[in-house]
């Protein structure tokens, strides 16, 4: 099997196998259509298997396929996941592992991305001095040329925001993690500056889901919700964990996070407040943004940067 990302071969697989039942083939007759085996057709379908952009072209135009967008896609994630080097991330195989290289292929492909951090801001709104912060935390020891590759990765990361066609992204932060000092109170109000420049883009949903909202489904842990444009089945999870990263696919999950997301959505500050709630972590106020989940008062403990833990593990979201 050729390296690259499991997931976007197994997910391509997939699709590939929903375009042939759809056209009415067998896997015996589109082999027999393309001149190849019909294992080979077998084992694209079940991602045992990488595929290349010309063969998916092939195969859409065996199955009759004339959604451009869609043959945009398909060849697209092909390039990905038969484990070409065609991503930026192949030039940092060396130092960042398989799994982190998916998630930042999934990232680059994404039409949209939901996530909800509890511990950490989201690696796409990190600031240089906070990454470096957040990592030499998570992986103590780390040779300072290593630590500073992966900020680097880290940051190349955010290219995806400032594309023509940029990532809409939907953040949902726990307060706890705005008052939680990372790296010190001048990183730390660096950060607080860059979140709300950040907020201000257009295809950038940022809200704070303050203490007052009480206990919610998310305390569980933060994830990740990958979205393409096409078609819902290629949308993806990614749940986060100090060694490993773990991938829901199935509809079912998709559906019960997509759901948890937006209960979350409705429990947290507007975008509005939340950004009132950062300008007061801030200036030291005591925040009290108006319009607080089912009319509670948001929390009035003032800020302080000097409060609060070291930093938390640094996780690939």
């Amino acid at each position: 099997m050729r390296n690259g990302p499991a997931v976007r071969r197994r997910k391509l697989g997939e699709e590939l196998r929903a375009l042939r039942h759809t056209s009415g083939l067998t896997s015996r007759d589109a082999a027999a259509l393309l001149g190849w085996h019909q294992s080979k057709v077998s084992r694209i379908e079940t991602g045992a298997s990488g595929v290349t952009p010309g063969d998916v072209t092939r195969l859409m135009e065996a199955y009759g396929v004339d959604d451009r967008q869609l043959r945009s896609l398909l060849r697209t994630l092909a390039g990905s996941a038969g484990g070409g080097g065609n991503g930026w991330w192949h030039a940092y195989r060396g130092l960042i592992p398989p799994q982190y290289r998916d998630f930042i292929s999934l990232e680059s492909q994404a039409f949209a991305a939901r996530t909800l951090e509890t511990s950490v801001v989201p690696g796409l709104l990190q600031t240089a001095d906070y990454a470096r912060a957040v990592t030499r935390s998570s992986l103590d020891g780390l040779p300072p040329a290593q630590l500073d590759s992966l900020v680097e990765v880290r940051l190349a990361r955010q290219n995806v925001l400032h594309s023509p066609r940029p990532l809409r992204l939907s953040v949902v932060i726990d307060e706890a993690v705005l008052r939680r000092s990372v790296g010190g109170p001048g990183v730390m109000e660096g950060q607080l500056r860059h979140l709300t420049e950040v907020a201000q883009f257009p295809h950038v949903m940022l809200q704070l889901l303050p203490f007052s909202a009480g206990s919610y489904i998310g305390l569980t842990g933060p994830f990740v919700i990958f979205s393409f444009s096409t078609t819902f089945d290629l949308d993806v999870i990614v749940l986060d964990h100090l060694t490993s990263s773990l991938y829901l696919e199935r509809r079912e999950d998709l559906e019960a996070y997509s759901s948890a997301f937006r209960t979350m959505q409705e429990h947290a500050l507007s975008p509005e407040h939340s950004l009132d709630l950062i300008a007061a972590l801030s200036r030291g106020d005591q925040a009290e943004p108006s319009d607080c989940p089912r009319g509670a008062r948001c929390p009035t403990v003032p800020y302080s940067p000097h409060r609060g833990g070291g930093a938390a593990a640094a996780a690939p979201g």
